[in-house]
């Protein structure tokens, strides 16, 4: 029996429809939303006339936070106004639980500490969705798959409580593809998570319901998890600005591991701003962002890698990306980086398929959630234990052996690595900008090949080819909308910078994020 206020997604079939287990899932998980908001009194803001909820929930989570620390706008009134679009989305199954009663009390201890003089934080009052892989104590930490479908953590991750100290709040926890191994977040579990521009199309993965939630205006900020790709895939086919730190630059403990050499949290947000504010308080790292131009700046591109066999929108696009900034007075600094390629192939797969044996495994027992690794891959989605037996478990023709793992690691990564630091030592430029995927958001279920420019290419490919080299490598990447195609499909860059760079990769992304036109919300 659910507690009152809180519900949980049921199982339903892969392409997000009913399962027979369960004949409503969204209208369970969702209706505590609509049983909490009607119970809830009206709440006005402070000192002025009510704001309507549309307004609210188009505020950005900067100007959010500073209306509601200088009393203009209630943190219950603004926690109302996005339950109520989290119950107006629910059909695109963004949430697997959510608790608004919680929210709402969490809301409200909010005012009352700011009427009684608490000094607030960065992120107070403001209602944040966590990525259903990242730990919290107070919900379910699913990963997205049945084993884990009833486990709680003891204690948040180290990055959540960072993010309540600096006054967030959980809002819930959103759908992933299973075990974050996927780019579609078609979670055969938990249901498919929709696009918010196209409903029948993938929100990427595997952070799509982070993803969908924070284009849907369901909240402005969301934690989101990246081991190859998973903010900044999500974010290019939603819309959003997604950023992917320095590999290491936020706490990872307490996150449904893959890779330690990979994995890291981030944020969904819909502008640089929001994201440097989640980098400030991850990081620890509270430095306002230089205020750049763009004039003069060298900007890297890399065709013989990144350029090659795109969608025809997204080639135009990017190239309308790079001549604004050719106009604005930046500086493009064409090279090739030649064996890019070659070692991408023999470290990123390896690496994972080999490292999520045993980091699952540890997660699993230090967490103490009662299930071991092998009953977690025999309980999983017909996919997933596809994709376990192929590439992951022994015997499977993928299966990466220890002589193979330990080439990856300690020969191939290192020389990634080093080309892409003699690659920005040498042309001396502050970023590399590149196509974010090589084809818009794909349509549900369609995950065979994808076709761009003149031939087809396996999904993964086409989906993932170009951001896997720099979080292999470990640097920040940097998503931005860059525009929709004729049929309303968001269309994105990435921007990846030298390790370390964080803050000032945020500011040139700051900067470029003005020449670009508005992302239109979704026709929600």
């Amino acid at each position: 029996m659910l507690p009152e206020g809180r519900a949980t997604a049921a199982e339903t079939c892969g392409d997000g429809a009913r399962s027979p287990r369960d004949p409503s899932p969204r209208a369970i998980l969702f209706s505590s939303v609509a049983a909490a908001l009607a119970r809830a009194p009206a709440v006005s803001d402070d000192g002025v006339a009510t704001t309507r909820a549309a307004e609210l929930t188009e505020l950005g989570a900067a100007e959010a936070v500073q209306r509601m620390v200088r009393g203009e706008l209630k943190a219950e009134r603004y926690a109302q106004a996005l339950l109520e679009r989290c119950h107006a989305g629910s059909a695109l199954n963004a949430f697997i639980s959510i608790e608004p009663q919680r929210v709402l009390e969490a809301a409200r201890d909010a005012d009352r500490q700011r009427q009684a003089g608490v000094p607030p934080g960065p992120l107070f009052g403001l209602p944040v969705p966590v990525k259903d892989s990242v730990n919290t104590r107070d919900y379910p930490t699913t990963a997205g798959t049945p084993a884990l479908r009833g486990f709680r953590p003891a204690q948040d991750a180290p990055l959540v409580a960072r993010l309540r100290a600096a006054g967030a709040i959980v809002l819930g926890k959103t759908n992933l593809h299973e075990l974050s191994y996927g780019w579609t977040s078609n979670n055969r579990a938990f249901g498919a998570v929709h696009n918010p521009y196209d409903p029948t199309r993938i929100p990427g993965g595997s952070s799509g319901g982070t993803a969908a939630a924070v284009a849907a205006r369901m909240a402005p900020l969301g934690v989101a998890e990246d081991t190859e790709g998973s903010i900044r895939v999500p974010a290019a086919m939603c819309g959003l600005v997604g950023f992917r730190p320095t590999t290491g630059r936020y706490a990872t403990q307490g996150c449904v591991p893959i890779s330690p050499l990979f994995d890291q949290v981030g944020p969904h947000a819909r502008s640089v701003t929001d994201a440097a504010l989640f980098d400030s308080v991850a990081a620890a790292d509270p430095a306002p962002l230089a205020a750049l131009a763009v004039q003069g700046v060298r900007i890297g591109v890399v065709r013989d890698y990144f350029f090659a066999d795109l969608d025809a929108n997204v080639e135009r696009a990017t190239e309308r990306v790079l001549e604004r900034l050719t106009r604005a007075g930046a500086v493009l600094i064409e090279s090739r980086m030649p064996d890019l390629a070659r070692l991408i192939e023999l470290t990123t797969d390896a690496v994972q398929n080999h490292d999520v044996r045993f980091a699952l495994a540890d997660y699993l027992e230090e967490q103490r959630a009662g299930v071991s690794f092998a009953e977690v891959v025999a309980r999983a989605s017909a996919d997933i234990q596809a994709t376990f037996s192929r590439d992951v478990l022994p015997g499977g023709p993928g299966f990466v052996s220890e002589e193979a793992y330990a080439a990856a690691r300690d020969r191939y990564l290192p020389a990634l690595r080093r080309i892409y630091a003699e690659y920005f030592a040498s042309t001396g430029v502050q970023a590399m900008l590149l196509p974010a995927t090589l084809v818009p958001p794909p349509r549900i279920g369609d995950e065979g090949p994808q076709r761009a420019a003149a031939r087809e290419l396996p999904f993964d490919v086409a989906v993932a080819r170009n951001i896997a080299p720099a979080s292999t490598a470990g640097l920040p990447g940097l998503v931005l909308p860059a525009g929709l195609t004729p049929q309303g499909l968001p269309l994105a860059i990435e921007l990846d910078g030298p390790s370390g760079a964080d803050r000032a990769l945020l500011g040139l992304g700051r900067a470029v994020e003005a020449l670009l036109d508005p992302m239109p919300a979704p026709p929600l």
